[in-house]
């Protein structure tokens, strides 16, 4: 089953998506969204294989949107306009429908869809491109964008989660789970200490005892997590 996110900012286009969307078996809606800024919530929280995504929206549209996005799930722009089906494509959208879209074309769009979904099945994940050296969230009402090297450590705090950054004293408060941003960190430079904390293995200054010192504050060591971070720190040793 592929699971789905429909994003448009008309009530009348979401319905039409998801009346679509449940007549195809292979399609499962999760969840249907107004703006980017709620799909991008959406994405920080479920998993999503495919995304039907509007393109004049207010606020951030659906091309800047897919431009911010370090990890995209498979993307088919439903849209009134044309012109934006080259700038569509350059982004490797696997299709372009305009509205007001026929269901036979839409059908012809989701098989498209369960086709290249059945052919990662089989053959594992497809060539990705380089490993994003950033990433986007949702914080105070804007897309922000953090760069990646700049995070010292990550706090969780139930529902949110507070990216402290090396290059700012005021941390970035966005609404994501904490294992969420563990998925987007790269595995090699960054490490989970604890329940509640991530830490960049390059911006400890020192480990005592059960505490680790960074450039910026001091997280504590759970003893759950101590083996494996002493295992990469013998590594590098």
């Amino acid at each position: 089953m592929i699971r789905c996110l429909a994003v448009d900012d008309e009530v009348l286009a979401l319905d039409l998506l998801e009346d679509n969307i449940r007549k195809v078996p292979s399609l499962e809606l999760v969840k249907r969204c107004r703006s980017a800024m709620e799909a991008l919530e959406v994405l920080q929280r479920e998993p999503i294989d495919l995304l039907f995504l509007d393109i004049q929206m207010p606020g951030l549209n659906g091309m800047q949107f897919l431009r911010g996005l370090a990890s995209r799930p498979m993307v088919i722009l439903v849209t009134a306009y044309e012109k934006f089906a080259v700038e569509g494509f350059d982004l490797n959208v696997i299709d372009y429908l305009v509205k007001p879209v026929p269901f036979e074309r839409f059908v012809k769009a989701a098989n498209k869809a369960v086709e290249l979904h059945q052919l990662k099945s089989k053959t594992g994940p497809l060539p990705q491109e380089p490993e994003a050296d950033y990433l986007f969230v949702n914080a105070d009402y804007n897309l922000v964008k953090i760069v990646i090297a700049d995070i010292t450590h990550v706090e969780g705090l139930k529902d949110y989660i507070k990216i402290h950054l090396a290059t700012s004293a005021k941390p970035v408060v966005t609404r994501m789970s904490l294992k969420s941003i563990e998925e987007k960190l790269p595995s090699k430079k960054y490490i989970r200490v604890h329940k509640s904390f991530i830490v960049s293995l390059d911006k400890i200054l020192s480990i005592r005892n059960n505490l680790i010192k960074l450039v910026n504050a001091e997280v504590p060591v759970s003893e759950f997590y101590r083996e494996d971070l002493f295992k990469v720190i013998e590594r590098k040793a």
